[in-house]
């Protein structure tokens, strides 16, 4: 539980920069939201670059996060979540409270105003928290492609899955085909979390919890039917006081190495005392 409360004074400390690899275990499918035109295409396109390579959305990495967290946390009842969208089936529901210790609420942002609940009274909030951490969008690692996974895929970074949905009751296949990043591709990540006062330092071990959920669950689509999974590598913990900014102070290597290493370093009982302006 966060030592937050609504007296917290917020003021910059410094930002942990988290940067490293994502490994994809296997196939990687996060959606560009259209179907190919071509003959022959995959009917779910990856979403690409603008130099046509795959990448992954900082904005599908920190969403799975948060919907990780929010599980984790025991924060997903009805009268937790507010509706981002009623669209009729495109509603969205997301974990919000007006709760100055709700650590979903101080890593992912808060808006002030008025929010309609899944169930019960509407939430009114007059407050507003920044979002503690910034999640990049993580660029391909183009040589992570090898020679030898190119003569085997169906575009020249990316392969097709074909799969099917059988009726019930005709035995009738549906055949449909999704694009994916293949297994063992790389992409390079990065990830910020800005420490606004002292309370904020005990964010960190709660980001790890998250990317430690991850690695056994999936990013994308089709993660019950085999995409998705992937794992952290290469990882590198650096501290950047308010005196890097304001006076050129030099940067601190916190921990570097595997996600395991990372989270021992970060739970350590002196890992706050390392995070000083």
């Amino acid at each position: 539980m966060s030592a937050h409360t609504a007296q917290t004074k917020l003021k910059l400390v410094g930002k942990l920069i988290l940067a490293g690899e994502v490994h994809c275990e296997t196939g990687l499918h996060i959606g560009a939201g259209k179907g190919s035109l071509e003959i022959g295409g995959a009917d779910n396109p990856v979403v690409k670059d603008a130099f046509g390579l795959p990448y992954i959305p900082g904005s599908s990495l920190r969403g799975k996060l948060r919907s990780l967290l929010e599980n984790s946390l025991g924060v997903t009842g009805p009268g937790e979540l507010v509706y981002l969208s009623k669209r009729r089936g495109q509603e969205v529901r997301i974990h919000q409270s007006d709760r100055p210790d709700d650590e979903i609420c101080l890593l992912f942002g808060r808006n002030p105003g008025r929010m309609e609940r899944v169930q019960g009274e509407a939430l009114e909030s007059s407050a507003a928290s920044p979002a503690r951490l910034a999640v990049y969008d993580a660029p391909l690692d183009p040589e992570s492609i090898t020679a030898q996974m190119r003569e085997n895929l169906d575009d020249e970074i990316t392969e097709v899955k074909s799969e099917n949905a059988i009726d019930r009751i005709t035995s009738q296949a549906n055949p449909r085909t999704l694009e994916r990043v293949p297994a063992g591709a790389r992409f390079k990540v990065r990830m910020v979390l800005d420490v606004l006062c002292d309370e904020d330092k005990a964010l960190a071990a709660r980001l790890f919890e998250g990317l430690r959920l991850l690695e056994d669950d999936a990013l994308g689509g089709g993660g019950s039917r085999g995409s998705g999974r992937v794992r952290f590598a290469n990882l590198k913990l650096t501290w950047r006081g308010r005196g890097f900014y304001s006076s050129g102070a030099e940067e601190a290597e916190l921990a570097s190495g595997d996600l395991g290493q990372l989270q021992s370093a970060v739970n350590d009982s002196a890992f706050a005392e390392k995070l000083a302006e």
